[in-house]
Formats: structure tokens, sequence, C-alpha cells
């Protein structure tokens, strides 16, 4: 994600000269930018996006930490490390934010999720324009939402996807071929997102406006809202990341 998100700034033309990449290993680095294993000597950098798997924080804290500090801002994408188990880790560190994308960043199309302990409004407008180009900036109120959100939006691609599939199988099994049904599918859900983004009215308001009473799209809805089945599918799904979340969050704190 953290190569998703530098590919996304050098493609609204960001300098690569302003991007350093702290890799030991690195891999598929987006064109332009090189790695390095050890850290710059000179000025703290004003900005560290931290993009590792969240067992490793540990490991790096102690390096990266003496090259930050208040002037530094700290940005994590690692997922269930809350701001605490941050703020231990980077002691020296300005100000800590917390962000969840999804994989539409490569397009500029992921919910930039955040959140923070600061209410510098200056530090939320920077933020707002440095990740604005990748996708929409939302702020949470606090940092339990990060759970939900996490589930929402973060995961909330993997589902879609899996919705989209299950269409595209369900029509070839039905008759259509397998090749004709993907491409239906998709296309379709492409189209009715894009409408769905541009309309004064929900997406539920809208389903019901598509379904005349009767019709064929409204019998294909009586089965998904036979005794609320889809809201409630849709609820044990989101309930299940988020509880994954949580139990991450309290495995970090070990």
């Amino acid at each position: 994600m953290g190569g998703s998100i530098a590919q996304a700034w050098l493609d609204q033309g960001a300098p690569a000269s302003n991007i350093t990449v702290i890799d030991p290993s690195p891999s598929r680095l987006p064109q332009g930018l090189t790695a390095r294993a050890d850290y710059p000597d000179g000025d703290p950098p004003e900005l560290v996006l931290l993009s590792v798997k969240p067992h490793m924080l540990g490991d790096i804290a102690s390096e990266l930490a003496p090259h930050c500090n208040s002037q530094t801002t700290l940005v994590s994408i690692l997922a269930g490390t809350e701001l605490d188990i941050l703020a231990a880790a980077i002691p020296l560190a300005g100000n800590i934010v917390r962000l969840m994308p999804n994989m539409a960043v490569t397009v500029g199309k992921s919910p930039m999720i955040m959140v923070s302990r600061s209410d510098d409004p200056g530090l939320k407008e920077q933020m707002n324009n440095l990740f604005s180009p990748l996708g929409r900036p939302e702020w949470l109120a606090n940092e339990d939402q990060m759970h939900l959100a996490t589930a929402l939006s973060g995961s909330g691609p993997a589902f879609l996807f899996r919705f989209i599939d299950a269409l595209a199988v369900s029509a070839g099994e039905l008759g259509m071929g397998a090749d004709q049904a993907a491409r239906l599918a998709l296309a379709m859900v492409e189209g009715a997102a894009e409408l769905a983004a541009g309309a004064e009215d929900s997406p539920g308001v809208l389903a019901d406006r598509v379904a005349s009473p009767g019709g064929v799209t409204r019998k294909g809805l009586d089965v998904l809202d036979s005794e609320d089945r889809v809201n409630l599918l849709m609820k044990d799904v989101l309930k299940a990341a988020m509880e994954r979340n949580r139990e991450m969050a309290e495995e970090a704190k070990n």
C-alpha cells in the first residue's frame, strides 16, 4: 500500500526527489524511486509514512525514532496499531495520524480515512492537501471508529469484488458464457457506482426508483430484501472484519 500511495503521488506530479524510501529489501518500487537500507543524515523528515506489517513496528522503531523530532508528522497505515502504541514507539514525533486507505488509491478514488489526537486545524489542512489527490479525506471523531471504518472502507473493495464475481458466476451458471458474464457484471457495477456517486438520492432510494412494481428488478430486489437478508449479511460481514481489527489492536499491545 505504501508503494501505491507513492505511485499516486508521483502520478499527481510530486517530484521523486521529495520521496525517500527506506526498505532493506525493496521490490516493485514505483518508477523513479530508489530505496536505501539506512536512514539519511541531515534534518529530520517533515513527514514519515509508516507502511510495514504491524508486527514489524518494534523492529524498525528503534532506528527510526532518533531521526524524528517535533517537526515530524508520522502517518501510519498499520492496521490495528493504535495512536498510543505509535506514540510510545516514536516518542519524538510532533504529530501522529492514523490513515486507512484502500487499494483504489491507484486510481485516486480511495476514501482517505484519518484520525489524530491533535486538534490543530493546520494539521488537518496539510493532510487533506497531501492525500486528497488519492481520494476523499474523511476524519473520524474518535479512534475507536477506526475498527469499523477499516472494515467498511479498507476491506470493502474485497467484499465488492466478491459480489461482482458472484453476479458473474451466477449468470454463468444460468446459461451465459463465463467471459461475457464477467464483462457485463464489471461494466454494470462501474456504471452504477458512477451514477450513485453523482446522485443526490441515496443508493437505497435509487434502487427503489429503478424497480417498477411487479417488474423484473423488483422481483430480484424482493429476494435481497426478504427478511432483511442482504442487510443482515452485510452487517455480519462488517462485524467479522471489525472484530478482527479489534483483535489485532489488542495483539499489538502485548
